[in-house]
């Protein structure tokens, strides 16, 4: 139920920024002042934060709700968009999602390579299966014929 509010409320959390002034650089809020960092506007840092925290949390819900054996997959995406927010978040860095690939490399990696390394085990053993459903069927049709 909780999670299907969130993901009715997506939209609503993208579109957030056009509720910020788009001609200040402060913003002072219910929850407190939020800063244009390194942006030239209130309303472009929101649009900056609220987009990639919005692809950050419907990426983990994906990751967290699928039993498929590829989920991990799922990490690559993830951790590109939670480095792009570290960016946005940190403005000091001048350059947000232009070398963000490079950063999150050395954690794409083994990711990448565990998943090569499940599919050459998953194809390996299709064979071995294949051969055993084979006889297993073989089995259940010899069991259920007459001529035992």
């Amino acid at each position: 139920m909780l999670l299907s509010l969130f993901l009715i409320a997506t939209p609503f959390l993208f579109y957030i920024y056009k509720y910020a002034p788009a001609d200040a650089t402060e913003w002072d809020t219910f929850f407190g002042v939020v800063n244009s960092g390194g942006f030239g506007s209130v309303q472009a840092y929101m649009h900056a934060l609220f987009t990639k925290i919005t692809f950050v949390s419907l990426t983990g819900m994906w990751f967290l709700t699928s039993t498929n054996w590829w989920k991990y997959a799922i990490l690559v995406p993830l951790t590109m968009f939670l480095f792009q927010l570290s960016g946005v978040i940190n403005y000091k860095i001048q350059y947000i999602d232009e070398f963000d690939f490079w950063y999150s490399l050395p954690a794409i990696l083994p990711i990448l390579f565990f998943l090569i390394y499940i599919s050459y085990r998953i194809s390996n053993q299709s064979t071995t299966s294949n051969d055993l459903k084979k006889d297993v069927d073989d089995e259940i049709k010899k069991i259920l014929s007459d001529d035992l």
